[in-house]
């Protein structure tokens, strides 16, 4: 990886040199959370100025009214702008909670030491003695020794014995806690069994995202390949235009990502929950191995969870968090994830534009000569002609110092496979559809006129300030037969 950073000392001298005004055009994508905090037409507007591609609707809170509006209030700023921005469904998934507690929901006191019985009658209000946890076959699945994760995984139990029979789960705390109502539960190492989609799911895509026309659906909790095949199959002719975007969240998904990754269109490396199902000195290389498998397969792939946390309450980020992000971009990752960052947080904007910085700052680390050699190194040798043109054309853009490469397409096929290979310059895609919003490095031209797609394409290029005349393009089509070109825009 080192080997792809320019000489750190000329890039450092280069970066604080460098004017904010002047800042090139950024190529990692940035997913934002909206939520209480960034749901209004004026806040979403400031978003999208700020860097904001991707619009994420988390359905683990909410209803499909309160969704609803704050969507209208997306496409309304995005109309404002002339900001195109894709949708994001993610879905709640299957969740393991604690249940209701006595005295009226009156959080329990838990001592480091004391033992405490778990049941899986999920009617029982707990108390100090005894809670109740939503996972059925709890005692079948658990034996002594396992671990038991409750409220993001802030008390821990250890198993002492399980009653298959009762359903009932002897438990010793492992630290003093306080525990609420509903709190979520994880099971480190243990394969669950509980479906990827539950009824909540298909509803909130049946009801809420094939109705809006969204164009991502985040699956929470995917385990293996086939989970994607029974997605499909629940959208039907919708699967054609919607992404499906996996979420591994546990040890099982780990261990079946190569199975995942043949079958999804998309993925995202979520480190909340997948930090309290594996070891948290191993989430390093759980992102770097997933990162590296998606950058080879030519998928787009998401880092979340965290990156900004403390921009919550601060308006500056720890150097940590500012690290974390520039690592994951230098890693390949082709966007990264706010979460409550922007869904509730005090300084929504500042963080995607905090964001939006750091990214192009990593970017400008990279070497792109020696970034494409390894994609070279590590892809198939492509298959087919349109693959072939697709390398070649970022091969043409570096030896010729183009200024971007223009990509004429009906559905955005060619544009993701010259991303796949991480061109410096950006990519224009011209054609019809969102899904290049997820893509690194791919400005979207949503083409949907009546003007011929050539002259579309250089005059959204120059739009857009990727070029300028006399500046040197390189052309990719699809339409038709598949070809490449180079040309000198006209100062005219």
């Amino acid at each position: 990886m080192a080997a792809e950073l320019s000489t750190f000392s000329s890039s450092l001298k280069l970066c604080i040199q460098q004017n904010q005004s002047t800042m090139p055009q950024r190529k990692t994508k940035i997913v934002c959370t909206l939520g209480p905090a960034s749901r209004s037409v004026d806040m979403i507007s400031e978003l999208l100025k700020a860097g904001m591609n991707v619009a994420r609707f988390n359905f683990s809170h909410g209803s499909h009214a309160y969704h609803q509006e704050t969507l209208d209030n997306l496409r309304i700023a995005s109309k404002i702008t002339g900001i195109p921005c894709a949708v994001m469904l993610d879905t709640k998934g299957p969740e393991i909670r604690t249940g209701l507690l006595k005295d009226e929901g009156k959080p329990i006191e838990l001592e480091q030491g004391q033992e405490i019985t778990i049941s899986t009658d999920y009617s029982i209000k707990g108390d100090k003695n005894m809670i109740s946890m939503s996972y059925k076959k709890l005692a079948e699945d658990l034996v002594p020794g396992s671990e038991i994760l409750c409220s993001d995984g802030t008390i821990t139990f250890t198993v002492l014995s399980c009653d298959k029979k009762k359903g009932l789960v002897r438990c010793r705390c492992e630290n003093s806690a306080v525990l609420g109502e509903k709190k979520n539960v994880n099971l480190p190492g243990v394969v669950v069994d509980l479906p990827t989609l539950t009824d909540k799911d298909k509803e909130d895509i049946l009801h809420w995202g094939v109705p809006n026309q969204i164009d991502i659906i985040a699956l929470s909790f995917v385990r293996k390949g086939s989970d994607l095949v029974q997605v499909r199959e629940l959208l039907g002719d919708h699967a054609k235009s919607i992404m499906l975007m996996s979420k591994v969240e546990n040890q099982e998904g780990v261990s079946n990502f190569d199975d995942i990754l043949k079958e999804t269109d998309a993925f995202m490396v979520a480190r909340g929950d997948l930090g309290m199902e594996i070891p948290i000195e191993k989430i390093f290389l759980a992102q770097k191995m997933m990162i590296h498998k998606c950058n080879i397969a030519g998928k787009p792939v998401v880092t979340a969870t965290q990156m900004l946390e403390s921009m919550i309450k601060s308006p500056r980020p720890t150097r940590a968090e500012a690290t974390d992000v520039a690592n994951a971009v230098i890693d390949g990752t082709d966007c990264v994830m706010l979460s409550g960052e922007t869904a509730a947080g005090a300084y929504p904007e500042i963080a995607v534009q905090t964001m939006a910085r750091i990214c192009v700052e990593a970017e400008n680390a990279l070497n792109y000569d020696r970034v494409f050699k390894r994609a070279v190194k590590n892809a198939p040798e492509p298959t087919g002609v349109l693959e072939s043109l697709a390398r070649a054309a970022v091969q043409a853009a570096s030896s010729s110092k183009a200024s971007v490469i223009i990509v004429l397409s009906r559905d955005g096929t060619a544009s993701k496979l010259v991303s796949k290979y991480r061109p410096r310059v950006p990519i224009l895609s011209v054609a019809p559809v969102k899904h290049g919003l997820v893509y690194r490095g791919i400005v979207p031209g949503l083409y949907n006129s009546t003007e011929e797609e050539y002259d579309f394409a250089i005059r959204s290029a120059r739009d857009k300030q990727l070029c300028k005349g006399g500046d040197i393009v390189v052309v990719l089509s699809d339409i038709g037969s598949p070809f490449i070109d180079s040309m000198t825009v006209n100062s005219a």
